[in-house]
Formats: C-alpha cells, sequence, structure tokens
C-alpha cells in the first residue's frame, strides 16, 4: 500500500534525547506551515517495520528550542492533518517518590499544569470549545504501552499511573518548590507535557505519554541534584528502549487499534457550532472540525 497522508494514524512527539526514529524507510520531510505557525522541525513520515508513522522532534535538530519555545499547537495540528489518531509524546523526567529511580519508566496517568507563557488551546477568537481533562491520557493506548514494554522484555522498571507537574522551565526546580510538587501528590516532573495532553485532546487524538526517568529533582538528601548533564547521559542510555518500545507498539496499534474515548472529544465539547463561525474562524480549525465529521 503507498504511504499516504490519510493513513498515517500513528504519531511519535520525541523529547530531549530522541531526535529521530530509528529504523524508518520511506522517509519524508514535511514542510508544515499550520494557522498557528511552524512546527518545531519538519515533520518526517515512513514505514517502521512496515506500519506508517509520523515523528517530530519536540524541540527541534539539534535541541534549539526551550520548553516555553515550542510551538505545541503548531505541532499537534499538523500531526492531524497528517492522520495521526495516536499520539506517543516521549518525555524526560525528574523523579519525585524514592520509589521511582533514574532510569525507571513511567506511564503517568494525570498531569498537574504549572506552565505560564504557553498558548494551551485551539479555540477562542470566535469558536468555544471545553474538553474534559479529567482523564488526561488516553487508557487504551497507555494500555496498549505499558503491554508493549512488558513484551519487549526490558530490563527496566515501569510505573504505571501517577501525576506528572508541568513546570514552564527552562531552569530547573528550587529545592523548596521540589518538595511543592512532592506536596500535591505528583510522581515525576517535566516540561513537556503541558499543553500538548491538551491540544491533543481537543483535536481528538488519543494521548499518551512515555516518561524517561533521569534524575530525582533536587529534593533528595543523598542523590545529586538534576543538571543538564546527568539528565542527558542519562537519556542516552534509555534511548534504545524508547526506540525498542515504540517499534513494538506500532506493530501493536497498527493489527488492533484500540477505541479511544478522545476520539469523540468535541462532540460534547464545541459549544459554538460551526455555521455560527466565521469563515475565518472555520479555516482556522478546519482539521479539528471539519476532518472529524469526514
Amino acid at each position: 500500500m503507498e504511504l499516504t497522508l490519510a493513513n498515517t494514524v500513528i504519531g511519535v512527539i520525541g523529547g530531549s534525547g530522541l531526535y529521530v526514529m530509528e529504523g524508518l524507510t520511506e522517509t519524508r520531510e514535511h514542510q508544515i506551515e499550520t494557522p498557528f505557525g511552524a512546527t518545531s522541525d519538519p515533520v518526517v513520515t515512513g514505514r517502521l517495520d512496515g506500519v506508517p508513522v509520523a515523528f517530530l522532534a519536540r524541540h527541534g535538530t539539534g535541541h534549539r528550542l526551550i520548553p516555553s519555545e515550542v510551538p505545541y499547537r503548531a505541532n499537534v495540528y499538523a500531526l492531524k492533518t497528517l492522520g495521526v489518531r495516536y499520539l506517543i509524546s516521549v518525555s524526560a523526567v525528574g523523579s519525585l517518590r524514592e520509589e521511582i529511580e533514574p532510569l525507571d519508566l513511567v506511564i503517568p496517568d494525570q498531569f498537574i499544569d504549572l506552565t505560564k507563557r504557553r498558548e494551551s488551546t485551539f479555540f477562542g477568537q470566535g469558536a468555544v470549545a471545553h474538553v474534559s481533562m479529567a482523564e488526561p491520557v488516553c487508557g487504551a493506548l497507555s494500555g496498549a504501552l505499558a503491554l508493549t514494554i512488558a513484551d519487549c522484555g526490558l530490563p527496566v522498571r515501569l510505573h504505571r499511573g501517577g501525576a506528572y507537574v508541568c513546570i514552564e522551565g527552562p531552569a530547573f526546580s528550587s529545592q523548596a518548590e521540589s518538595t511543592w510538587y512532592q506536596s500535591m501528590g505528583a510522581s515525576v516532573i517535566g516540561m513537556t507535557s503541558m499543553p500538548e495532553a491538551k491540544l491533543a485532546r481537543e483535536a481528538e487524538i488519543a494521548y499518551t505519554t512515555l516518561a524517561l526517568v533521569t534524575d530525582y529533582d533536587c529534593w533528595h538528601p543523598h542523590e545529586a541534584h538534576v543538571s543538564a548533564d546527568l539528565a542527558l547521559a542519562n537519556l542516552a542510555k534509555n534511548a534504545g528502549n524508547a526506540q525498542r518500545i515504540i517499534r513494538v507498539l506500532a506493530q501493536r496499534l497498527h493489527q488492533a487499534p484500540p477505541p479511544s474515548a478522545a476520539h469523540t472529544a468535541l462532540s460534547t465539547a464545541l459549544v459554538t457550532r460551526p455555521e455560527q463561525m466565521t469563515a475565518e474562524t472555520r479555516a482556522r480549525l478546519h482539521a479539528l472540525i471539519n476532518m472529524r465529521t469526514a
């Protein structure tokens, strides 16, 4: 089957340390301009062991963008236009729990958004929608990811569930902040899953995060405080595991794509009907409004 945009239903956003998707064949780069600007980097489509996949480096080639500069809306919108329905976000995180150790993997099921400078919705300016974020990740997709990790037999520990607290960055936390995040009940800390998860829900894309633990942030009394060098060194150790997991997960999703409540998220969230929007607003939201009924 010819690889077309319409059948690239699996998307991967690679974070720190994951700038290319190994094993992709028949690759094409797409410079996609969206109503929300350009993406972080060209979106690369291709086949991963025969399965159509779209890959996007969140921080751009050479890691050029700090978390606050990532064009989250453009990234998610572009993947939506390529037909992505399942999105796996790979993210470096720090641990806020003793039992979650560096080099462990976490699939969080909740987020605490403490970002301040980021556009977090496609809506506004003539269109209103209020999506539910009570369950911010797709349980079916997260379950498939967990099963895949077990199937891979990797020498790593997986923690399912827990809250990911997302801070603005790019500086790491103070010790007072780190202990405050612990008091919230958060399990890990990162800088990129918000507003990405919110935007994926608005785009009716099933979303999950594969969090790669690199450090103990700075709360731990006996472990080194997080630094860029420490985080990147541990990311390098886990990057191969992430690549392996995604390759196997792509096969699982291709063979049996799970139903997801995310795929109909706008059915009860869209307050402004398309016929009540201006032509300009409808054009800006074309991939969200028109494609859901196509």
